[in-house]
């Protein structure tokens, strides 16, 4: 049996197919899970997966041990991960999807949630369902039945429904899918009859990503997309990871849009919606991470703004709490209350299109508003002592005057100008990530020198 440590992470199951995560593996997780969510009372779990070779095989043998165990499966097949907690919020049934995101073409896992697109990580159910798989799942009653259940047209009509578009200017629109299931989705949801000329990129599901890994946080694969929308003059460009539930914003001269920038427009967009309802006391969710233009932006839009940990398990755990309508996170994973809490990178594409379709100026006149600061974006530095580091960071700073320190996530040092940053360590490497804010791209490379300095002493 594989080493279940190495593949049980915080949020999902991930790893090398063949050595790593194998289909006996994989039965017996599904027997596990089957077996966790039949004593709550489940009866059928829905199945996806994205455009990896080896993920059709590996959902078939998930649902060989669920149905063993007496449940039964709907399978949904290819299927960005968002169209995944659409089906498990219509269908009100908990769900697995097949992919490792933007990890390359050897790796592939399982996102799972429970009824309603409720994640289900170490806390809550991934640690069970690994010690059952170690201590040897026992047979089940079996007579589990599997159906295959269309829903791509569906999950359209409902984004749609969300976000109406029908009445934007035309606007042309470069979309990289990567090779993932971008190219499956956008022809369903931003195709005819709304009033967008879709440029396509690398449409063409291929999990071996033969044009440029399917991961848009690297700049480098960005630059096709930059490039085709000057090419072409369009008015905004798309970019989707491998499994669509995150997506990025290129403006009209090809520049990136930040995800902050983005989290501070849809946060705009969701607060009016739900003040014109009649709802009062509107909370939306930031990370930490994320630029402080974004609780100063919703604060002045009559929002209240809601910090809170990196991770999509605390950013829908406080949204739960407060009812926010909306939380976004610096990785571009964005959250709609209207959308089960889930993450849904088209949801954010419509947002974008929209504020953009409903005005006359260019994206980039749009987005000024919502970008004040300057931003390093994640630094990463190999570092054997995380804690010590961390420690020397604090002392370095504890002796000036006007200086603040939270330790919501690992250490976030406040600077009397205004500026900040925070140092996480990663809890599957041995690294320690540096995100650094300032007024300009001076005083941000100054601040970033000289806390990498401590960090790599």
């Amino acid at each position: 049996m594989p080493d279940l440590s190495a593949i049980v992470k915080a949020y999902d199951i991930r790893g090398v197919v063949g050595e790593q995560l194998d289909a006996a593996t994989v039965r017996d997780i599904g027997a596990a899970l089957a077996r966790l969510l039949s004593g709550e009372g489940a009866t059928s779990v829905v199945v996806g997966y994205d455009m990896r070779d080896s993920s059709p095989g590996l959902a078939a043998a998930f649902a060989e041990g669920v149905t063993g165990q007496g449940l039964d499966v709907v399978d949904i097949g290819l299927a960005s991960t968002d169209m995944l907690y659409f089906a498990s919020g219509t269908l009100d049934v908990p769900g697995a999807m097949f992919t490792a995101s933007h990890n390359p073409a050897k790796y592939n896992g399982i996102k799972l949630c429970r009824a309603g697109a409720a994640p289900i990580g170490q806390d809550t159910g991934l640690a069970r369902i690994r010690a059952a798989v170690e201590a040897g799942v026992p047979a089940g009653p079996g007579g589990g039945s599997v159906t295959r259940r269309a829903m791509l047209a569906d999950y359209a009509a409902y984004l749609r429904g969300l976000v109406d578009l029908s009445g934007v200017r035309p606007l042309t629109v470069v979309v990289d899918a990567g090779n993932g299931m971008g190219g499956y989705t956008v022809p369903e949801v931003l195709g005819s009859p709304l009033p967008l000329e879709i440029v396509p990129l690398y449409f063409e599901l291929d999990g071996s990503f033969p044009n440029h890994e399917a991961n848009p946080l690297d700049p480098a694969n960005l630059v096709d997309l930059q490039k085709k929308v000057c090419a072409v003059s369009a008015d905004i460009g798309l970019a989707f990871d491998g499994d669509a539930d995150r997506c990025f914003v290129v403006d009209e001269r090809g520049e990136p849009v930040s995800p902050s920038a983005i989290t501070a427009l849809v946060g705009v967009r969701e607060l009016a919606k739900a003040r014109a309802n009649g709802e009062t006391d509107v909370a939306v969710i930031h990370n930490l991470i994320t630029s402080r233009c974004v609780p100063e932006i919703v604060a002045e839009h009559g929002g209240r703004p809601v910090r809170t940990r990196v991770g999509h398990s605390f950013i829908k755990q406080t949204m739960a709490e407060t009812g926010a309508v909306f939380g976004g996170e610096h990785s571009a994973h964005y959250y709609f209350r209207d959308f089960w809490r889930a993450d849904s990178g088209m949801l954010a594409a419509l947002h974008a299109l929209a504020a953009l379709g409903e005005q006359d100026g260019p994206l980039s006149e749009l987005m000024a508003g919502y970008s004040r600061y300057a931003a390093s974006g994640e630094i990463n530095s190999t570092v054997a002592d995380q804690a010590g580091r961390v420690a020397a960071i604090k002392e370095r700073y504890a002796g000036r005057d006007g200086v603040e320190f939270d330790e919501l996530d690992g250490l976030t040092v406040r600077l009397p100008d205004g500026s900040w940053f925070n140092v996480r360590a990663s809890n599957t490497e041995p690294l320690l990530r540096l995100n650094v804010e300032a007024a300009d791209e001076a005083a941000v490379a100054a601040l970033r020198d000289e806390v990498l300095g401590v960090v790599r002493a």
